[in-house]
């Protein structure tokens, strides 16, 4: 058997942000009333856009939810997380860690902003995919 290049119709793929910052903190964001899953905090990102490499998509959302410029080069690999969908299906998030950009982060696509320590994470509600990322933060930072 060999290896395949296609992505499966039931599989999500979303690249995500731990921005941290000089103090040893990341930066999660509250998803706003209306959305999927409102209410619960995340790390910032999204969605990958055809033709778009994940680190090209990851400096859009930045962009995008938070008003903030970063370049691919800023962008290290730490690790993934992934959930089942409520529609059936698996979400795959591919989070990076990034500790240069610039500007001051708003909350553009959110409705609240928190610094918080990687160990303050636990206590706060977060997606499925996001949690098993606690660790490795507090473990990275």
């Amino acid at each position: 058997m060999g290896a395949t290049s296609e992505v499966r119709s039931d599989m999500l793929i979303i690249v995500a942000a731990a921005l941290v910052d000089a103090d040893g903190r990341v930066l999660v964001q509250q998803r706003a009333e209306g959305r999927a899953m409102a209410g619960l905090w995340e790390f910032p990102g999204g969605k990958i856009e055809a033709g778009e490499s994940a680190e090209a998509a990851l400096v859009r959302e930045l962009r995008e939810e938070l008003g903030i410029e970063t370049q691919t080069a800023c962008l290290a690999p730490a690790g993934f997380g992934t959930a089942m969908m409520v529609e059936g299906g698996q979400l795959f998030l591919l989070l990076y860690v990034c500790r240069k950009w610039q500007g001051i982060p708003r909350p553009l696509d959110a409705a609240e902003l928190r610094w918080l320590r990687p160990h303050q994470l636990h206590d706060l509600p977060m997606p499925p995919a996001d949690l098993p990322l606690i660790g490795l933060l507090d473990a990275l930072i």
